[in-house]
């Protein structure tokens, strides 16, 4: 008599992933490669991505109609309209057309009235800029395009073909075999009529489908007899073709015939025999050693029946492949749901539920299905799965549980929302935050230093980046955080102090020293944005000079990023503009020092226990960070991760 099987002990499904990771290298277990970048969609950044090309490259139309120069038309009015000559005042363009030298402007076609050949009128004056799509408007060469540990989606393949990038570093995809067992299974490929006691195989096919939704690469093979050394020449045979996963359909409960256990110990370490979750108890997981010839491998055993199948791949595999491939977590959106009837459990096993769910009224009705882990058709008929606790006897009727639905639901739980100031240290901060252990997603929004505060009064951002320079208090943001959030408790960290000055082309070929080269007839200037503290930099500097913005030329043209503004200047579109040196130095353009100021990360100190903030601030902290920061150029961090107080300034 075959010797059966006993469980030892079961242990909660999340625990079982948690040893699976612990005895799993995921890094010498999966490689990297490099693949055509049209072919890229859902695979996984392995290293962060700098774009090689601006987009646009050249100043374009953005409407069809007529390039003008702005300044042309400002005398328009409707009842005494601006006529324009053909080619001098006014030239055709079409949607995407290089717009023509000297124009700054696009009037749309239907708001011009074409008096002969090579004479327009308009009614409505332009303003600079209207209707054009600037140089670096998407995309500027060598800034952090996307970081590393990103899934790639169609719209990044977009992003990155405009960026020159054909070619793209990603992380290996898991390849797994699904091996079912049993004298009773019969291939559905052979397009079986079962008779009493056999079964057509379909869980191969759950599975497989499970993990093309994952990203992985699934094959499986023919149904393996109940004999232990069929099954072990079997999943030898899986290990050899390289797949990084192995699993064994059946075979992992406590009968006779249940032969998983057995093979997993002699080709490796069992982690897991039993989860405490029904359906879906008798899950079996192991990582292979060096008696396998492929050491570091994972072996699971799934359970037979469907339905205890289907837990096992979502609550074990899924979050285990997910975890492999540094992709988050497969997540549902979830529901309070009010129980249709009274619904018994075992205590000591949490149980599974499926639910067919429906509304009345404003609340959720959850109608229990059939509870029969073999029975795969009430997961086709539920809209729901609540979980009954361990130690709960079962839920009453009326009682509210919290389901899942079964339907995707984005994780939005590890994202940090920034509004403030652009700095390109905010790039790497992207970059590393996303090569942590738990990786967090940086999104960051442009909206200047006074943006971010404003931000933060809504209550629509984590921190802000700000770097506002008051003069008279010689201090940063500290009395503008008095002015504008008094009522808010905020906690000030340092970031960096940056070097600010005017980017100017390489060489400076206008010999440009200071502000009072702004106001020269042969240099043209390109800003930031209205409340950007560059800006308000700008203007400080301006006062102090007694030199009228509007003598400025360009001074109203604004570009929301240091990295924009240098591009602006490396392709002559401006002759100079005010950043920081990083900017400068990534575009390879010369740096007219003008001033150093604090970048700081105003953070509501309500956020200060959430743990993707207790994240961000280690890393600011840590020593590896602060040396790729000085790296950069023009950057100190002498003050960085160190809380600022009122009066501070520079901390010299």
């Amino acid at each position: 008599m075959s010797k059966r099987n006993i469980y030892l002990s079961t242990v909660p499904p999340e625990q079982a992933v948690i040893l699976a990771k612990q005895n799993l290298d995921r890094d010498a277990l999966l490689g990297v490669e490099t693949v055509p970048t049209h072919e890229a969609a859902g695979r996984v950044t392995a290293a962060p991505v700098i774009a090689r090309c601006s987009s646009p490259t050249f100043h374009s139309a953005a409407m069809d109609g007529i390039a003008v120069r702005a300044e042309d038309t400002f005398a328009a009015r409707e009842d005494l309209p601006v006529r324009l000559s053909h080619p001098d005042q006014f030239q055709f363009v079409n949607t995407g057309n290089p717009l023509p030298s000297g124009m700054n402007a696009v009037i749309m076609i239907e708001n011009v009235v074409q008096v002969d050949e090579v004479t327009v009128e308009v009614d409505t004056p332009a303003f600079p800029w209207q209707h054009v799509r600037r140089i670096g408007e998407d995309i500027v060469a060598t800034e952090l395009l996307l970081p590393q540990n990103r899934e790639l989606t169609p719209c990044d393949l977009g992003a990155l073909l405009s960026a020159g990038l054909y070619e793209v570093t990603v992380h290996e995809r898991p390849r797994a075999a699904f091996l079912p067992t049993g004298d009773e299974v019969l291939n559905f490929r052979d397009h079986p009529e079962p008779e009493a006691g056999q079964v057509i195989e379909s869980n191969s096919q759950v599975f497989r489908a499970y993990a093309a939704s994952w990203g992985m690469d699934a094959t499986w093979s023919t149904p393996v007899p109940d004999c232990a050394a069929a099954l072990e020449q079997a999943v030898l045979d899986a290990l050899d073709k390289g797949n990084h996963i192995v699993i064994v359909g059946a075979g992992s409960s406590a009968g006779s015939k249940d032969f998983s256990r057995t093979v997993f110990s002699s080709l490796g370490k069992v982690l897991v025999h039993g989860i405490s979750v029904m359906p879906g108890k008798p899950t079996l997981l192991a990582v292979t050693d060096e008696r396998s010839g492929h050491p570091g491998r994972l072996l699971v055993g799934a359970p037979g029946y469907p339905v205890s199948a289907v837990v096992c791949h979502e609550k074990i595999l899924a979050p285990i492949a997910s975890w492999l491939m540094r992709k988050a977590e497969p997540a549902r959106a979830t529901a309070e749901v009010v129980m249709a009837r009274k619904t018994p459990s075992k205590p000591g096993m949490r149980e599974a539920i499926r639910l067919a769910c429906g509304r009345i009224g404003d609340r959720l009705i959850g109608a229990p299905l059939a509870r029969g882990a073999g029975m795969i058709t009430t997961m086709t008929k539920a809209q729901a799965v609540a979980y009954v606790p361990e130690e709960s006897e079962g839920v009453e009727q009326g009682e509210t549980l919290r389901a899942e639905l079964l339907v995707p639901e984005a994780e939005m739980n590890r994202v940090l929302v920034h509004v403030g100031s652009h700095d390109n240290t905010l790039d790497l901060l992207a970059n590393e935050l996303m090569g942590l252990a738990e990786p967090l997603r940086l999104v960051s929004s442009h909206a200047g230093s006074m943006g971010g505060l404003n931000a933060l009064k809504a209550g629509s951002a984590l921190f802000a980046g700000a770097h506002l320079f008051d003069p008279e208090t010689n201090d940063f943001n500290f009395p503008f955080l008095k002015r504008y959030l008094p009522d808010m408790d905020v906690t000030v960290i340092n970031l960096a102090i940056r070097h600010q000055g005017l980017i100017v082309g390489k060489g400076n070929p206008l010999n440009i020293q200071g502000v009072a080269d702004l106001t020269r007839e042969d240099v043209s200037f390109i800003n930031r944005q209205r409340g950007a503290g560059t800006r308000i930099l700008l203007d400080h500097h301006l006062r102090q000079a007694a030199i009228d913005p509007r003598s400025v030329q360009g001074y109203d043209n604004e570009e929301f990023t240091h990295m924009a503004v240098a591009v602006n200047v490396l392709t002559g579109a401006a002759s100079c503009g005010l950043g920081i040196y990083a900017a400068a130095k990534a575009l390879e353009l010369d740096f007219v020092p003008l001033a150093h100021e604090r970048y700081d990360l105003v953070i509501p100190t309500a956020h200060l226990n959430d743990p993707r903030i207790v994240s961000l601030l280690e890393l600011v902290r840590s020593p590896r960070l602060q040396q790729a920061v000085r790296d950069l150029g023009g950057y100190e961090t002498d003050l960085a991760g160190r809380e600022m107080q009122p009066g501070m300034g520079l901390g010299h």
